[in-house]
């Protein structure tokens, strides 16, 4: 990722990465970074979030997507924030639909469904319009976030979430993989429920105004941080068509999405210890 300004020096970015690192390997929640790297400040909370992508590549993971966060006005709401982020979706994030996902294996978790695009074009240069954009997507797909967050109470301003992976730590894929001929994401309407009480509403045109946006902002985004372009085969989550919602050990969260079907995952029992990815 390419430098730019920011007032945190790089042992302040240093000590943000161990804290957090840290939080993930205990499985105890840890204070906000914001001492460390500031509220607002892009880049820091972006060099915090690319030193743990690198803790992670490291350790042989390997980077298979982007999700796009904070980009429903009910979750930024929700989370005293006014605009988007994007995260690292790696391989061992992946669910299959209908997966049981252990409890603990994410710290204070909690649940949004989306669109999610699959690339069949990298998305590196040229205008990185909707044109664009929507040439480059292979199919649409309904999807499930696993969100969580390393500190404590979500207790989070827009650095500390950043920093954090963008609080993105799993998602989940539906079955149905529809072209953008036969679905139009701004039009869907999704619902969303835990053990069948609806919990969660929303449509595409909630995803800053159609989902297409969020992917066009996240490819721009993405090129005036210098970071690694969108590649083809990689997946985008583009963001809640609604507010998240907590979860608890045993509930099944399934989500329906006009157009797209539904996607489930249920989580199971807490296990023995932590067991979490940096």
């Amino acid at each position: 990722m390419a430098q730019t300004a920011t007032t945190a020096d790089a042992d302040m970015i240093e000590k943000a990465v161990a804290r957090l690192v840290a939080a993930a390997a205990s499985g105890e929640a840890c204070p906000p970074v914001r001492d460390l790297i500031g509220r607002d400040d892009l880049a820091a909370a972006y060099a915090v979030q690319q030193r743990i992508t690198e803790v992670r590549l490291a350790g042989g993971a390997t980077v298979v997507g982007r999700k796009i966060g904070l980009t429903a006005a009910a979750v930024q709401q929700q989370l005293g924030v006014d605009r988007p982020d994007f995260g690292m979706l790696f391989d061992d994030m992946a669910h299959t639909d209908g997966a049981v996902v252990a409890f603990d294996a994410v710290l204070q978790p909690r649940v949004e469904a989306e669109v999610a695009f699959v690339l069949k074009d990298d998305l590196a240069e040229g205008p990185l319009d909707a044109g664009q954009v929507r040439a480059a997507i292979d199919y649409a797909v309904a999807a499930l976030e696993i969100c969580g967050s390393r500190v404590a109470g979500w207790d989070i301003s827009f650095g500390d979430t950043v920093a954090d992976n963008a609080s993105s730590r799993a998602y989940v894929l539906g079955t149905e993989r529809k072209t953008l001929a036969e679905v139009e994401p701004k039009d869907v309407a999704m619902t969303m429920s835990i053990d069948g009480l609806e919990v969660s509403t929303g449509t595409g045109a909630e995803c800053l105004g159609d989902p297409i946006n969020a992917v066009v902002w996240l490819a721009r985004q993405l090129r005036d941080l210098g970071s690694e372009p969108l590649r083809a085969g990689q997946v985008v989550l583009s963001g809640a068509l609604g507010p998240m919602r907590p979860v608890e050990p045993g509930n099944t969260v399934t989500a329906t999405i006009t157009g797209l079907g539904s996607v489930s995952v249920s989580f199971s029992s807490p296990r023995q210890g932590p067991v979490r990815t940096p």
